[in-house]
């Protein structure tokens, strides 16, 4: 199966000013091209899968900013997600890295956990730290997720559809409001929205090379969304995972549920509104997700419902396709190339003199913040659907502000 994707490649270069690696490095092994060639070199044998190997790998930021620039139709997201599996499953980590990993990932998935870790960060930030434990405590956002959704939200009126919210875990734990406020755009324009008891929905794992973890995550998840006519999800990273259900899982059950999976944005921009929304005056910064943008292949999915709303100015920052630096783990396992990304994505989201920035993914909100929080220059940090519920609820805009997450 990978053979099949890495002859695809024409090794035409086109993807070489997209990739954020090579971006920062110029470094042929830390372009997809070039990791190609790793790959193909793995698979004939002339190579093995050794530390300076598999560094390469664990480079990449899996942002698929090259599958919007290759010409050839490439399927490098299938490509890196196949080999970052055989690098956790044929290569032994150093005991830090294994360490490191081993405790994301006994973490992220729950929420539960997580929120109790993040009680404990500010103490982290105060005494002395082992160096690769220093970025979980540097990353991690300065501010409580706070609302809940209901297991059933009623539609206003006639019911459009029956949709299940995905409440995610980082989602759930940092985002709890973006959940609260998804379902209450939902609800006021038409849909039934239903938030079942859930998991994690396994893109971290997939992501980080854990598949078979990942896959284990998911099929539970298909379980959980029985009768519901659309899954909506408002973190990208998710939504692009379970749109490719169908090929992870190779089952007629994931390729159904993969169809009916939505991003918010998405969905809104298919329908008329029906709640009346007021004037929000504001200028936001549209920071858009990798995952949305370029796997997705919905750049600025949100645009459309943001556009309804009277007197709100969305611009867009520059260098829209290259990465943040956010990508999963990858703040906390790359730090320092994800730093320097971060601080890129920030000087940009300065540059446009918006008020505040908005992204449909909870890393990115997370890594932007952080970045503007270390020049000293927070900007309240919101989902684009947060921008919609206040419209529809006539929060001032001052207030908005006044009361984001920075």
């Amino acid at each position: 199966m990978i053979r099949e994707y890495t002859s695809d490649c024409v090794h035409c270069g086109f993807c070489l000013p997209t990739c954020p690696t090579y971006v920062l490095w110029s470094e042929e092994m830390d372009s997809p091209r070039g990791r190609i060639h790793l790959m193909d070199a793995r698979l004939d044998g002339t190579i093995a899968l050794n530390a300076t190997v598999a560094t390469h790998f664990d480079r990449c930021l899996g942002c698929m900013a090259c599958v919007s620039s290759c010409p050839s139709g490439v399927r490098y997201d299938r490509l890196i997600e196949s080999t970052r599996a055989a690098v956790e499953e044929e290569y032994e980590r150093p005991l830090g890295d294994r360490l490191v990993r081993g405790l994301l990932f006994r973490l992220l998935p729950y929420p539960g956990r997580m929120r109790a870790a993040l009680r404990l960060a500010p103490l982290g930030r105060l005494v002395p730290m082992p160096g690769r434990f220093r970025p979980l405590v540097e990353i991690a956002p300065r501010w409580r997720g706070k609302g809940d959704v209901p297991v059933l939200t009623p539609a206003a009126g006639d019911t459009r559809a029956r949709v299940g919210l995905l409440t995610g875990c980082v989602q759930r734990a940092v985002f709890g409001d973006v959940n609260a406020a998804t379902a209450r755009v939902l609800a006021a324009d038409g849909f039934e929205v239903v938030a079942p008891p859930q998991e994690c929905c396994g893109a971290l794992s997939v992501h980080a090379g854990r598949l078979e973890e990942g896959k284990a995550f998911a099929r539970r998840l298909i379980d959980a969304f029985d009768g519901v006519d659309l899954v909506v999800v408002n973190s990208s990273g998710c939504g692009s995972h379970l749109k490719e259900l169908g090929w992870l899982l190779g089952d007629d059950s994931a390729e159904a549920f993969a169809a009916r999976v939505r991003d918010v944005g998405e969905l809104l921009a298919d329908v008329p509104p029906r709640a009346p929304r007021h004037p929000l005056p504001m200028r936001v910064a549209l920071q858009d997700s990798c995952h949305l943008r370029h796997a997705q292949r919905l750049p600025l999915s949100s645009l459309a419902s943001l556009a309804r709303i009277p007197a709100l100015e969305v611009v867009e920052p520059s260098e829209q396709d290259l990465c943040c630096g956010s990508a999963g783990i990858y703040n906390v396992v790359q730090a320092e190339a994800a730093r320097e990304l971060g601080d890129r994505k920030a000087g940009h989201v300065l540059a446009t003199g918006a008020q505040a920035f908005a992204s449909a993914n909870p890393g990115c909100l997370v890594q932007v913040s952080s970045a503007l929080n270390r020049v000293k220059q927070p900007l309240p940090a919101l989902h684009p659907i947060e921008l919609v519920d206040a419209s529809i609820r006539g929060v001032p805009a001052g207030r908005l502000q006044a009361t984001a997450r920075r």
